[in-house]
């Protein structure tokens, strides 16, 4: 991924930060041909005491995708908020359009949970985590006894070490302090989940520089 210095994040707690709140990644692996093999899925990261943890996730077993697991180069990309910019937000003249956004890149080799009670760990896992912002969260005891484990058959659970994170947080840093506050204070009146992200981004590293 091109990233230029101002933009490359590196910060472990911001990248992390952008994959719990942007969990639904885009897995991309090379298949046995040579073209990559993409599919679309949630995926956690989990602290392992390992320099940078690893995912977990599932597939359907009808996906032909984790059948390159453990042998295919592979990684996951989370798409941050992100917001469109307007020229006419900022304070300077002759400026130009562009696109503010955050994006996580996790470099890993996914591996087979071959266990089906260790692949409902997984989806307890999963579930757990989606789950716990609801008013009445869903558990797996719910279910008829036995019911979740015999459905395992249908899933491929996996586990993703993470060998690097590359991370890019664009968000103005080559603009003039005073065009970003202009840009954060016109998203944050738009409204809207990516604009109001990506307005707050823009003003606390404006604040920062002054």
């Amino acid at each position: 991924m091109y990233a230029p210095p101002m933009f490359n994040l590196t910060d472990a707690a911001a990248i992390r930060g952008v994959i719990r709140a942007h969990p639904f990644a885009t897995l991309v692996s090379t298949g046995d041909d040579g073209l990559p093999f993409v599919s679309h899925l949630p995926l956690i990261h989990v602290e392992d005491g390992s320099a940078n943890g690893h995912l977990l996730g599932h597939v359907a077993r009808a996906n032909p995708h984790w059948k390159l697991f453990g042998k295919a180069p592979t990684v996951a990309i989370f798409g941050g908020a992100n917001a469109y910019i307007s020229p006419s937000w900022y304070k300077s003249d002759d400026m130009v359009p562009t696109w503010n956004y955050q994006v996580v890149h996790a470099h890993g080799t996914p591996a087979v949970v071959a266990d089906d009670t260790a692949a409902l760990d997984v989806v307890v896992r999963l579930s757990a985590f989606f789950e716990a912002p609801l008013p009445k969260p869903w558990t797996i005891d719910k279910m008829t006894p036995g019911k979740a484990l015999g459905m395992m058959k249908g899933i491929v659970a996996f586990t993703m070490p993470i060998a690097r994170f590359q991370a890019k947080s664009k968000i103005g840093q080559n603009r003039d302090p005073a065009d970003q506050r202009g840009a954060a204070d016109a998203l944050q009146a738009l409204g809207g989940a990516g604009n109001t992200a990506i307005g707050a981004l823009m003003r606390q590293v404006a604040d920062a520089r002054g």
